[in-house]
């Protein structure tokens, strides 16, 4: 597999140039939309967390990935595409454990290296299976499934907030529905091509945007931004 290869696999892009999937490159600026919410809210409340700032940055770089790999359409900009999404998924669930939750941050480090250790895993075993792509049989979710993970994680959260009775709850609730119906519509984006050709990919990153947005939202909304004890002082 080399880094130039092409990568084809929606239904928008009948070609190989630069500009073949307009819909599907211009609505990442929903990614730039609920960076710019975020950073306007925060400023509002005056929350100076660089960590809160590091989240709305990588909202927006969210955008300038997936822009490129729906222009570009290689190996190297499908990464730059997938490393913005993970890594924002990562440091959002740091962030939430230690800002709404209230986790010491010595114990968020300790999940952040097993999060960064099953990473490094999953994306040695998708450099694995790879190399057989051209041979494998069809992937009946549309690559998708590399999403339950973040599906779990939300389905988790909006219990834990609901049972909490945290005032995020309700935001929670709606960016996990938001990426389902998103999620739902990326799936199916291979197998409409025939009846509707511009697909439904470009819908994926209008409602994962909204979704980010939400999530950074309930963030600034409802995070406690003081300091947060540390393990000795519970």
């Amino acid at each position: 597999m080399a880094w130039i290869d092409p990568v084809d696999i929606y239904c928008e892009r009948v070609s190989a140039a630069f500009w073949a999937e307009p819909v599907n490159a211009l609505t990442n600026a929903a990614f730039v939309l609920a960076a710019l919410w975020g950073a306007a809210e925060a400023r509002k409340r005056g929350v100076h967390s660089p960590i809160v700032w590091v989240l709305i940055g990588m909202a927006g770089l969210i955008g300038v990935g997936s822009f490129a790999f729906h222009t570009f359409a290689t190996r190297w900009s499908e990464l730059a595409d997938t490393l913005p999404i993970w890594s924002f998924v990562a440091a959002f669930v740091l962030a939430a454990m230690h800002f709404i939750g209230g986790m010491p941050v010595k114990r968020v480090l300790r999940v952040a290296v097993i999060i960064v250790v099953a990473a490094v895993g999953a994306i040695w075993l998708a450099g694995g299976e790879g190399a057989e792509v051209a041979t494998a049989a069809p992937d009946p979710l549309n690559g998708s499934g590399q999403y339950a993970p973040a599906v779990l994680a939300l389905a988790v959260f909006t219990v834990i907030a609901f049972w909490r009775n945290h005032p995020g709850a309700p935001w929670i609730l709606a960016a996990f529905i938001t990426f389902l119906i998103s999620l739902s519509l990326r799936t199916l984006d291979r197998d409409i091509c025939a009846s509707f050709p511009l697909g439904t990919h470009f819908a994926w990153h209008a409602l994962n945007g909204l979704m980010i947005g939400l999530l950074l939202q309930m963030l600034i909304r409802t995070g406690h931004f003081g300091k947060i004890p540390s393990d000795s002082a519970r």
